[in-house]
C-alpha cells in the first residue's frame, strides 16, 4: 500500500487511513483491475469507483484527505508493485520473475539477478491478475498460461501452478519507448546502410518478407522498422496475439486474438484473424508471428494477390525457417502433399531476413536470403547478404562483417519494374559497403 504519512492526511490518524485503504482494496480491487482503457481513462474511472464506494459506506473524510486517499489508491491500482522500478528503468529490456524470490533482468543483452523480491507467491499472483484483468483475459488452474500486454505495450507471458512448479512466473518483454528505426539499427551495427536501402526497396515493391530468429533476437523490432517503409496511402491490417506493433501510418486496422471464455468457447485465434483479414480489403497484412496452421492461410493469401505481407517466425536459419513453415502448414489440418506445400512456400515468400543475438548481447541481421523457387523437391535459397563471424575480441565482443555476397537477386527485375534500380555497390561492387560491427 502507498505510504500514508502525507501532509494532506492532517487531522486523520494513520490507523484510520490504513483501515479505509484496506476496505477500499477489498471492495474495489476486482472491478478496478478490470477497468479497460488507457492509464488516463483508468485513472478517471478508478476515481469515480472509489468515491462511489466511500459514499455508499458513508466514510467521512476531509476533502483534502479524500483526494489524497483516492490518488494513493489509484496509483496502487495502476502501478505494478515490486517490479515498478524495473519497468521505469530504460536500461532494462526484459524482466523475468521466477517465483516470488527470484527476479532476473536483461540489460544490453546480458541477464543478471535483481536484488528485488516479492514477499510471497500470492503477491505475484495478484500482479498477474492486475495485468490481465483489464484485457479480459483469465488465468487459473484449468488455464495456467496467458499472454498479455501492459498499457505501454510491453509483452507479458505468465504461467502459474500446476504448470509452473516453483511458483508463478512472469516474463515481460519491455516496450522500447524510443522505437528503433531502420537508421538506428544501422547505427548500432545490426545491419549496413546498403542492406537497409535494399530492404526499403523490397518493402516498397511489395515483396513478401519473413523475419526469422530465435527468442529475444529482435524480430518484432525489425518488423516494426520494416513496416515504416509501407506507404502512407495503403491500408494495413495487423494481426497479433498481444498487440505490440506500432505502425506510424494512419490507415491501420489492429487486431488481437481473444482467449476462450469460462466455458472454453468463443476463442478467436490468429488463424481466424488471418482469414477474416482477407475480407477487409487489405493492401498489406502484417502478422506479428506465425506459430501454427495459420501459416497455410498466410501463404494462400500471399499467393492470391496479397503481396507485401510481413510476418515473423522462430527459426535459427533461413533453411530452418522454410522447414518451420512446412511443419506449420502440416498443422493446418489440410491433407496437402509436402511437395505442394513447398511449392506454395516457393511461390509465396520472396525474402527471409535472419536475425540473431550474439554471445555479447548484440543483435545482428545474419542473412538476407532470397527464395528462388523449386529445384526438384527442394526450395532453393540464395543469400544476398551474409554476416561472417571472424572471432572474439579481448573484451568479449563478437567480431565479424556484414557484407553482400555479390549475387543480385532474381527479383531485381521486379524492383526495377517498380522504379527502383539498385546500383552494383549494394550487392558487393564496392568494399565501402562492408561494415565492421564494432567500429566506432
Amino acid at each position: 500500500m502507498p505510504d500514508s504519512a502525507n501532509s494532506n492526511y492532517s487531522g486523520v490518524t494513520k490507523e484510520f487511513i490504513e483501515k479505509v485503504k484496506t476496505f477500499l482494496y477489498d471492495h474495489a480491487a476486482q472491478k478496478a483491475y478490470a477497468i479497460p482503457g488507457s492509464p488516463d481513462v483508468r485513472r478517471y474511472e478508478l476515481g469515480k469507483l472509489l468515491n462511489e464506494i466511500m459514499d455508499k459506506a458513508k466514510i467521512d473524510l476531509p476533502a483534502a484527505a479524500r483526494t489524497q486517499l483516492i490518488n494513493d489508491m489509484t496509483q496502487e491500482f495502476l502501478e505494478f508493485g515490486v517490479i515498478q522500478p524495473l519497468l521505469d528503468d530504460p536500461s532494462v529490456s526484459e524482466i523475468m520473475v521466477n517465483g516470488s524470490k527470484k527476479i532476473y533482468v536483461e540489460k544490453q543483452g546480458v541477464v543478471d539477478r535483481s536484488d528485488l523480491q516479492f514477499e510471497n507467491d500470492s503477491l505475484v499472483l495478484d500482479l498477474i491478475q492486475k495485468i490481465i484483468l483489464p484485457l479480459g483475459r483469465k488465468i487459473d488452474q484449468d488455464n495456467p498460461m496467458v499472454d498479455a500486454r501492459l498499457p505501454d505495450g510491453s509483452r507479458v507471458n505468465a504461467i502459474i501452478p500446476p504448470v509452473a512448479i516453483d511458483g508463478p512466473t512472469i516474463t515481460i518483454r519491455k516496450f522500447q519507448k524510443g522505437k528503433l528505426s531502420m537508421s538506428r539499427l544501422v547505427e548500432i551495427g545490426s545491419l549496413t546502410s546498403g542492406m537497409a536501402e535494399f530492404l526499403r526497396v523490397c518493402v516498397l515493391s511489395k515483396l513478401n518478407i519473413i523475419v526469422s530468429g530465435g527468442t529475444g533476437t529482435g524480430k518484432t523490432t525489425l518488423l516494426n522498422a520494416l513496416s515504416s517503409f509501407i506507404p502512407e496511402k495503403e491500408r494495413i491490417v495487423t494481426i497479433e496475439d498481444a498487440a505490440e506493433l506500432l505502425l506510424q501510418q494512419e490507415h491501420v486496422v489492429r487486431m488481437e486474438t481473444k482467449p476462450s471464455n469460462i466455458e472454453s468457447k468463443s476463442a478467436v485465434t490468429i488463424r481466424d484473424l488471418v482469414r477474416n483479414s482477407l475480407r477487409m480489403r487489405p493492401d498489406r497484412i502484417v502478422v506479428g508471428e506465425v506459430r501454427g496452421g495459420e501459416a497455410m492461410d498466410m501463404l494462400q493469401a500471399m499467393n492470391t494477390g496479397h503481396d507485401g505481407s510481413l510476418t515473423t517466425l522462430h527459426a535459427n536459419s533461413p533453411r530452418d525457417a522454410v522447414s518451420r513453415l512446412e511443419t506449420m502448414c502440416l498443422m493446418s489440418g489440410l491433407e496437402i502433399p509436402l511437395r505442394v506445400i513447398r511449392q506454395q512456400i516457393a511461390a509465396a515468400i520472396d525474402l527471409i531476413i535472419q536475425i540473431s543475438r550474439e554471445k555479447d548481447g548484440t543483435r545482428k541481421v545474419t542473412a538476407i536470403t532470397e527464395v528462388c523457387g523449386m529445384e526438384g523437391e527442394t526450395v532453393v535459397l540464395t543469400d544476398v547478404f551474409k554476416y561472417e563471424r571472424t572471432g572474439i575480441s579481448s573484451d568479449g565482443k563478437v567480431l565479424g562483417q556484414l557484407k553482400p555476397t555479390g549475387i543480385r537477386p532474381q527479383f531485381s527485375i521486379r524492383l526495377e519494374a517498380n522504379g527502383y534500380k539498385l546500383g552494383p555497390e549494394i550487392f558487393g561492387g564496392s568494399i565501402n559497403n562492408m561494415l565492421h560491427p564494432n567500429k566506432k
